[in-house]
C-alpha cells in the first residue's frame, strides 16, 4: 500500500517491490547512478569519434560511402517502385515477404560482396587499439556506426534516399514518411561473446535489422506482440536470418534473438525516429518527453530554436 501523498517515483518503485525505506534508498542511488551514466553517453560518444577519426586507419575507405553498387538489384527495384506516381500498399506487397499479421517483412538490402567488405572493415576495427563504445546495455560487442563516421556519408542516405520511401508504405502511422533521424549500429554475436539478446523493444518507430553474416548456425529472431498492447498469452513467431536480407519491423514490437549454435553472426540494426511522432509520446515512458538537451540526432525529438526550425537534439528527460 502506498500513500496517496507519495512522489511519483517513490510509487513506482513501492509498486515494484521496495518495501522497506532500505531496499527504496538502495534503488534509488542505483537509478541516479544510471542517470549520471546516461548523461556521459554522449560526451563520451563525441570524445571517441574524435579520436577514431584522427587516428583510426581504415582498411576498406569505400565502404563508407553508400552506393548503389553496394545495394541488391532488388531492392533497388523495390526503391523504384515505392517512388512511382501508383505505389500503394498492396502492390509493394509483391515485392516483399511478409510474416503473419505483425507487419513484419524481408526484404533483400545489400550484395553480398559488400556485406563481406563491411564485416571486415568492423573486424578490422575492432582489432584495433581505439576507443569503442557499445551500442546498448543488452549488446556488448558491436559498434556504433556514427562514432567510426558512417551516419553523414552512408546511413543518413540510406534512410532518406532508400528506405523511406519503403516505410511511408509500410508504416504510415508509425512517420513512415517522415523518418528523420536515427541510430545505427552492429551487434556481434559468437560463441564464446554474446550468445542471444533478451526480449525487449526499440527506441525506435521502425527497425531495420541486416543480416551481414557470418557464418552461423542457428539464432533465430522471434517477435512477440506490440509492447502497447501485450495479450495475457503472447504469442511468438520465429524468424530466419537470411544472409544480406534485412527485416523491417515496428520498433515497439517484442523481439529478441535466439542463440547462435556455431560460427559467429554480424548484423547492421537502424532504429528510425520520427520527430513527428514521439514529440507526442516517448516510446520508452509512454508519456509527453520532457527534453533536455544532446547533441547530434540524440534521441529523435525535436524542440524549436529561435527560428521555430526543428533541429533533433534532444533527449526525452523522463527515462
Amino acid at each position: 500500500m502506498v500513500h496517496p501523498g507519495a512522489d511519483p517515483l517513490q510509487r513506482a518503485l513501492r509498486e515494484r517491490g521496495c518495501r522497506s525505506d532500505r531496499e527504496f534508498e538502495t534503488a534509488l542511488r542505483e537509478i541516479e547512478a544510471e542517470v549520471q551514466r546516461r548523461k556521459q553517453l554522449i560526451h563520451q560518444s563525441v570524445e571517441r569519434k574524435a579520436v577514431i577519426s584522427k587516428c583510426y586507419k581504415q582498411k576498406h575507405p569505400e565502404v563508407y560511402v553508400l552506393q548503389d553498387s553496394f545495394l541488391a538489384p532488388d531492392f533497388l527495384e523495390i526503391v523504384r517502385y515505392c517512388t512511382s506516381p501508383d505505389a500503394d500498399l498492396h502492390g509493394l506487397l509483391r515485392y516483399i515477404e511478409s510474416f503473419s499479421d505483425k507487419r513484419i517483412y524481408r526484404l533483400p538490402v545489400f550484395t553480398e560482396e559488400f556485406c563481406q567488405a563491411f564485416v571486415d572493415e568492423l573486424e578490422n576495427f575492432e582489432q584495433s587499439d581505439m576507443p569503442k563504445g557499445r551500442p546498448n546495455s543488452m549488446n556488448n560487442y558491436g559498434v556504433l556506426l556514427n562514432e567510426l563516421g558512417m551516419d553523414e556519408t552512408f546511413i543518413t542516405p540510406l534512410r532518406e534516399k532508400y528506405l523511406r520511401p519503403i516505410t511511408a508504405l509500410l508504416y504510415p502511422d508509425l512517420g513512415g514518411s517522415c523518418l528523420d533521424s536515427h541510430k545505427a549500429f552492429v551487434v556481434k554475436y559468437s560463441l564464446h561473446e554474446d550468445l542471444d539478446l533478451s526480449s525487449h523493444y526499440d527506441n525506435a518507430e521502425v527497425t531495420l535489422n541486416v543480416s551481414l553474416g557470418k557464418d552461423f548456425t542457428e539464432g533465430n529472431l522471434y517477435f512477440g506482440d506490440f509492447n502497447q498492447d501485450p495479450a495475457p498469452v503472447p504469442k511468438y513467431i520465429e524468424i530466419e536470418h537470411v544472409g544480406a536480407h534485412g527485416l523491417l519491423h515496428r520498433g515497439g514490437q517484442i523481439h529478441g534473438a535466439l542463440p547462435i549454435a556455431s560460427g559467429e553472426r554480424w548484423n547492421l540494426i537502424v532504429w528510425m525516429r520520427s520527430s513527428t511522432i514521439r514529440n507526442q509520446l516517448c516510446p520508452m515512458c509512454n508519456k509527453k518527453p520532457e527534453l533536455v538537451e544532446a547533441e547530434g540526432f540524440g534521441d529523435g525529438f525535436t524542440e524549436s530554436n529561435e527560428d521555430d526550425v526543428p533541429e533533433t537534439v534532444d533527449l526525452c528527460s523522463l527515462w
